[in-house]
């Protein structure tokens, strides 16, 4: 059977370059982790480590043994750090930025919710259409929505999203309604923070540039403009649910729309997370659906 003391007492060896030092990371004596790693070897039959007076070095056979097995008590000490940590009450002071509407209108109140619910709790909410870098800016966390691209963080996927290009009947009764990518080219395209509009075709994304004599780069403003008819406007369904379901607006190019699409937490890619982060993610993946325009 294996001993695990043995080979934890190896990985510490390696990792830390002397005996002594294990030994104290271990709070049992050199002699004693000397002896645990003279057993390993022997259980193994063969030599792990050369040993001199001043240094230890791997043999090619401690090599390979090593690189097999120090991952598996970085997982253990994960896994312990996860439980102890899965009870805990989040502390110190939680940090996150969301674009700005979409900020003000649904993540801010479930910011302020979870607060109550945890009222030693700190926050920091901030709030922009600029990406945010949030590794050099100190942000634990970032609502992001759409399709991602940056793979050096962590995502979670809290509820769907699907972007609409919308006109008002008003605007229809001057322009037929598109069918085709190729038609928005006749047509007044309102631009919003992004000059190109994404759709899927046959299942493979693309992006389509547009132009026009409106610009702008807020979600309200732009949904306004869409409304009086001055053209016609990608919205997410969140702007849109309530005036496609009154008539207001009206869908159009339906079989081009992308389904990549979705609302994140983005955090950096740390080995564990703090229970103010894991909580907080938890409670937006629970909560945010029922927040949004026909989630409920």
């Amino acid at each position: 059977m294996q001993r695990w003391d043995r080979v934890e007492a190896f990985i510490e060896v390696v990792r830390l370059g002397t005996f002594a030092a294990a030994a104290r990371r271990l709070r049992v004596s050199s002699s004693h982790v000397s002896r645990l790693v003279s057993q390993l070897e022997n259980q193994l039959g063969t030599t792990l480590l050369y040993r001199t007076t001043r240094r230890i070095r791997l043999t090619e056979a401690g090599t390979v043994y090593y690189q097999h097995c120090h991952h598996l008590f970085d997982g253990f000490r994960e896994a312990e750090a996860a439980v102890k940590d899965l009870q805990a009450r989040p502390s110190g002071t939680l940090s996150l930025t969301s674009a700005t509407t979409f900020g003000e209108r649904f993540v801010a109140p479930l910011v302020n919710d979870f607060q109550c619910r945890h009222p030693q709790l700190g926050v920091r909410l901030h709030l922009t259409n600029r990406q945010v870098d949030l590794i050099d800016e100190g942000f634990d966390i970032a609502i992001r929505m759409g399709h991602l691209e940056d793979s050096s963080m962590i995502a979670r996927r809290l509820c769907e999203r699907r972007e609409h290009v919308v006109g008002s009947p008003a605007y229809f009764t001057r322009r037929p309604q598109p069918h085709a990518l190729s038609e928005l080219a006749h047509h007044r395209c309102l631009v919003g923070s992004r000059d190109h509009w994404r759709f899927a075709v046959d299942g493979v994304r693309r992006e389509v540039r547009v132009e026009g004599p409106w610009e702008s780069n807020s979600g309200p403003a732009l949904l306004d403009a869409a409304l009086k008819g001055l053209g016609l406007a990608q919205l997410p369904d969140y702007y849109v649910d309530p005036h496609l379901a009154s008539g207001e607006l009206v869908s159009v190019l339906d079989a081009y729309r992308h389904d990549d699409s979705a609302v994140w937490a983005v955090t950096p890619r740390h080995r564990h997370r703090s229970p103010k982060i894991r909580q907080f993610i938890d409670f937006l993946a629970e909560h945010l659906p029922a927040q949004l325009p026909g989630r409920r």
